[in-house]
């Protein structure tokens, strides 16, 4: 098979910008595509962050005024990512979020920023790198959504599209009379192209226009088809379905590798999982725990919000807590979230520790070091947090939707017998369910022989990106030609 060049475009990246899994994905894919014939070159807007870590750029194109400034198009490395950088600083040039601006309201020109991505994105289609030419545009998520519009309103051959939905609550639509500003002939506001209730959808537009559709799980593939899961887009994914298709992420296994993790306190493995106490121990004193190698430590590394059911979890806290169970929780998000956790951790001394924020250290900590994760999400496409736990050997406790349902295997009494089990479900998705959940873990936690199984399940369980960059490549083989 001849080698393929595929144009990934995405609105954040790992390790260089990241707000949730679009960016592990996006940075992570590219180096397991490489293994079967794939090349990528990735389109990122140029956050301060972005520029400073490019090396060597070089301009590959100057555009005039776009959008309310010049913009030029470099292209470089960071590290081992090969990117196009959109050097636009009218648009990009802003501390923080890639999205929110300070005060936690959107950027109110978002629509002209990532329709910028869009476009320039279309532009790489239509050959504006000299010695580059996709074979296939890969966009994720609705900030790269008006790259296959701007394709196909353009009425020139062009690569083949693949359009991602990492999160379908996320859609990106804005006021109609942006249109023309924006470079669309009026015959693309149809329901046929990207008029979506009145606005102009950038999700809904890619989805309609793009060859090929993927979501991050094959449940959560199903679930979008449906009334209660599509969010407004469920008719357009019924009448597409034989192009939807879900492909379960994976996590960077060198990243995510608990015998040679810098973060840890104690290296381990399967065979070694007694160290992992001395990690357990190091958590404790960081986060004010009272330090007792057999309290069960339960923890969380997740957004605050309740698509994630951490209320749930606050519901649940006082039930969780009794004979002496801890809780150790990295987060941010909602400022109701956490404040109730806040005030957990002063009514629970000991018992509750939290930091709020992103830390990437702890992250790595919470996994080597807690008993068992908690993930009790009510919708979740994929999920990346319960593939880093069953690799570091943390037990995995989640609702049962979306990736959650795909990836962890229930400890039931059969899964037991047959020693396959790797983590804990739990249905439906209410504090009810959650409590119960929880008792299940603290009668697994204190038979020894089969949480050790849990654990080096887990463990052997293959969550790199092997398998998935296979369905990838195969699907980019697919539709390579689709468009031309």
């Amino acid at each position: 098979m001849r080698p393929l060049n595929v144009l990934s475009v995405t609105s954040e990246i790992y390790p260089i910008i990241k707000t949730g899994g679009l960016a592990d994905v996006a940075g992570a894919l590219p180096g397991a595509l490489a293994r079967e014939g794939v090349s990528v070159v990735t389109l990122v807007p140029g956050y301060p962050a972005v520029l400073n870590a490019l090396e060597h750029g070089q301009v590959v194109h100057r555009y005039g005024n776009l959008h309310g400034g010049s913009v030029q198009l470099l292209r470089g490395r960071a590290g081992a990512l090969d990117l196009f950088v959109i050097d636009a600083p009218h648009l990009f040039e802003r501390p923080g979020s890639p999205y929110v601006a300070p005060d936690g309201q959107d950027w109110p020109d978002n629509t002209r920023r990532f329709a910028t991505l869009g476009r320039i994105a279309a532009d790489l289609g239509h050959g504006l790198a000299p010695g580059f030419m996709p074979d296939v545009i890969h966009a994720h998520d609705w900030q790269a959504g008006l790259a296959p519009a701007y394709l196909h309103f353009s009425g020139r051959p062009r690569p083949g599209i693949v359009m991602t939905v990492h999160n379908i609550a996320f859609q990106g639509a804005f006021p109609a009379y942006l249109l023309s500003e924006l470079g669309l002939p009026s015959e693309a506001f149809t329901i046929d192209g990207v008029e979506y209730y009145g606005q102009i959808g950038f999700l809904k537009a890619g989805l309609q226009l793009s060859d090929r559709i993927t979501t991050v799980s094959p449940t959560y593939a199903r679930e979008i088809q449906r009334a209660e899961g599509g969010m407004g887009l469920d008719g357009l994914f019924r009448a597409r379905s034989g192009i939807v298709s879900g492909i379960l992420n994976g996590i960077d296994d060198a990243v995510w590798n608990p015998a040679t993790d810098p973060h840890l306190a104690a290296p381990f493995d399967g065979d070694r999982l007694d160290a992992r106490a001395a990690n357990k121990e190091a958590l404790q004193v960081r986060l004010g725990l009272r330090p007792d190698p057999d309290a069960l430590l339960f923890g969380v590394v997740s957004r605050l919000s309740e698509q994630k059911g951490l209320d749930l979890l606050l519901d649940a806290l006082p039930v969780m807590l009794e004979d002496g169970a801890q809780l150790a929780l990295l987060g941010a998000g909602d400022r109701r979230l956490e404040d109730g956790f806040r005030a957990a951790s002063e009514a629970f001394p000991g018992q509750v520790g939290c930091a709020f924020g992103y830390d990437e250290a702890l992250a790595h900590q919470i996994q080597g070091g807690s008993d068992a994760l908690l993930v009790p999400s009510r919708f979740e496409p994929c999920g990346l947090t319960q593939l880093c736990a069953m690799r570091y050997g943390n037990v995995p406790v989640v609702s049962r939707v979306g990736g959650l349902s795909d990836t962890v295997i229930d400890a039931n009494e059969a899964a037991l017998a047959a020693g396959v089990a790797t983590g804990v479900q739990f249905s439906p998705v209410d504090a009810a369910s959650l409590t119960h959940a929880i008792a299940r873990v603290k009668e697994l936690w204190p038979d020894i022989d089969a949480w050790r199984g849990l654990q080096r399940n887990g463990m052997a369980t293959d969550v790199s990106w092997s398998r998935p960059a296979r369905q990838y490549a195969s699907l980019y083989r697919a539709c390579a030609h689709v468009g031309s």
